[in-house]
């Protein structure tokens, strides 16, 4: 069983081959998944889970948003380590930790320059702001700051 849907269109499901393409070029393994369909699905626009080990952060897959099942397994050495990796990218819309505690997860978070981070497998909820940091989108939708686009401030001064 999966959760896991189809891609929005072809043209969406070009796009992420041409990440995983991309990354087996520049040189991650490929652990699971891959650029085949996925058996059993002979239509629509799927595609399977993807997994790269032996990633850098200078690798395409690394740097950008590729808003398909594609994950890329990054070594580090320590946590000021992994969060200058998590923060060396041009986007920020959405990460996830996962630690010890949920304490040391939430400090974790705080660091990770992103609009929204899953703390230990934290769920998503429309009542919380969603958008990005960085080139990954200005504003927020849902929640109580989604509102304020809708919203004029003004101040008096008197």
């Amino acid at each position: 069983q999966t959760d896991l849907g189809p891609m929005c269109s072809a043209r969406q499901l070009a796009v992420v081959l041409s990440y995983i393409d991309k990354g087996v070029q520049e040189g991650a393994t490929l652990v699971a998944g891959g650029s085949a369909r996925p058996s059993g699905l002979l239509t629509g626009f799927y595609i399977q889970p993807t997994i790269f080990a032996n990633v850098d952060n200078s690798m395409t897959i690394a740097r950008e948003e590729i808003f398909g099942p594609v994950l890329c397994i990054i070594p580090y050495q320590s946590e000021a380590e992994a969060i200058a990796i998590a923060n060396d990218t041009d986007f920020g819309l959405s990460a996830a930790v996962w630690a010890g505690s949920q304490q040391e997860a939430v400090h974790i978070g705080r660091s990770i320059r992103a609009g929204q981070v899953f703390i230990n497998g934290g769920e998503f909820s429309y009542q919380a702001p969603f958008g990005g940091y960085k080139q990954s989108g200005n504003g927020r939708e849902w929640g109580e700051e989604g509102l304020s686009e809708f919203i004029e401030c003004k101040a008096l001064m008197i």
